[in-house]
């Protein structure tokens, strides 16, 4: 397992396509696939290199070299990648969303989301290689979604 908001260590190099769409897919620790499968496809899955695909358009999260895929209906987790915008879950540990979000927003004029993630991360609370679909950090994730909400909230 990796440490929550840092590298996978031997992490493969390489991004292959998904087998749903051509993306380049992104390594995912193994650990993150078997925690966050629905029970049948936890029963499907065989040891193997996973890769993390956040194509919106396509129904593939998880695939492998070997031909194994699992669809958003085979995952615990809404994946917000796989999500339309609206109020999206963006952090899984600590519940920010983009709902949340854009009414912290119009309420105070900004978001304080990604300082408290940054808080949680500093404290070691957090759990993104087990609870984050992509298996990694969200806090990139929390800080564009408060970018992109704050353009929205200025367009309108």
């Amino acid at each position: 397992m990796t440490e929550c908001c840092g590298p996978a260590p031997g992490a493969p190099r390489g991004r292959p396509a998904c087998t749903g769409c051509a993306t380049a897919g992104a390594p995912v620790d193994l650990s993150t696939v078997k925690a966050l499968l629905v029970e049948p496809a936890l029963a499907r899955l065989n040891t193997a290199v996973f890769y993390f695909c956040a194509d919106t358009k396509c129904p593939v999260v998880y695939f492998a070299a070997d031909g194994q895929r699992f669809l958003t209906s085979d995952v615990r987790a809404r994946v917000w990648q796989k999500e339309p915008p609206g109020d999206r879950a963006i952090c899984y540990c600590f519940g920010e969303n983009e709902r949340d979000i854009r009414a912290e927003i119009a309420r105070d004029g900004a978001s304080g989301a990604v300082n408290r993630v940054r808080e949680h991360i500093a404290a070691h609370r957090c759990a993104c290689e087990i609870r984050n679909p992509r298996g990694a950090c969200c806090l990139g994730d929390v800080a564009e979604a408060v970018k992109r909400v704050l353009g929205e909230t200025r367009l309108s």
